[in-house]
């Protein structure tokens, strides 16, 4: 018995919803990968595990292709992916349980190179005073910040993302500036 092409399953490069996507993950990685890392280092507080999450949304992501619809840009999609992957990072028991050994190396990389070691100290100090606040704020404040102020993305962005209307986005991210300035005058 011959098979005709129809009875045959397509391969994924075939299909229609991932031929324009999978061709492109190279560039999509390139486009995207220091913004997810960025998100997943403000997540989770440590540089080593924000690399290692962004490996892992990739993977994720790249081994999803055939689910990405293309009802929302790429970024969302991979935002949420990165999202939902931090916060499985967070709730697991090594994290809970286990302190991290790591140093404050996250803080060390954003001085430019011609700063005076006086500077430098001032951003490093800036930086830890910003993450402390950020640790301190409900995991939700935290998410809306980092995702309207790092990211820059749009409040209807970020209630695709967090399934909530943008109203509601707004509110809460008024609420979530509040409590990061009233907490971070605390921290002088």
């Amino acid at each position: 018995m011959v098979k005709s092409p129809v009875d045959e399953p397509l391969l994924d490069e075939e299909r229609p919803e991932t031929r324009s996507l999978a061709p492109d993950f190279a560039q999509v990685y390139q486009e995207h990968s220091r913004a997810i890392y960025y998100l997943a280092l403000r997540l989770l507080g440590d540089p080593q595990k924000a690399e290692d999450a962004t490996h892992d949304v990739f993977l994720k992501a790249f081994r999803k292709l055939d689910q990405f619809r293309g009802q929302a840009a790429v970024r969302t999609w991979l935002y949420r992916i990165a999202i939902n992957h931090c916060r499985n990072l967070q709730v697991t028991w090594h994290q809970r349980h286990v302190l991290s050994g790591a140093d404050e190396a996250v803080w060390d990389h954003t001085a430019a190179p011609g700063d005076s070691p006086l500077r430098v100290l001032e951003i490093k100090e800036l930086g830890r005073r910003i993450q402390t606040v950020l640790d301190a704020l409900p995991e939700e404040y935290r998410l809306l910040l980092l995702l309207v102020a790092d990211e820059e993305l749009s409040y209807e962005e970020v209630g695709a993302l967090t399934e909530q209307t943008c109203d509601a986005v707004r509110g809460k991210l008024h609420r979530a500036r509040k409590l990061f300035a009233a907490l971070f005058q605390k921290t002088e």
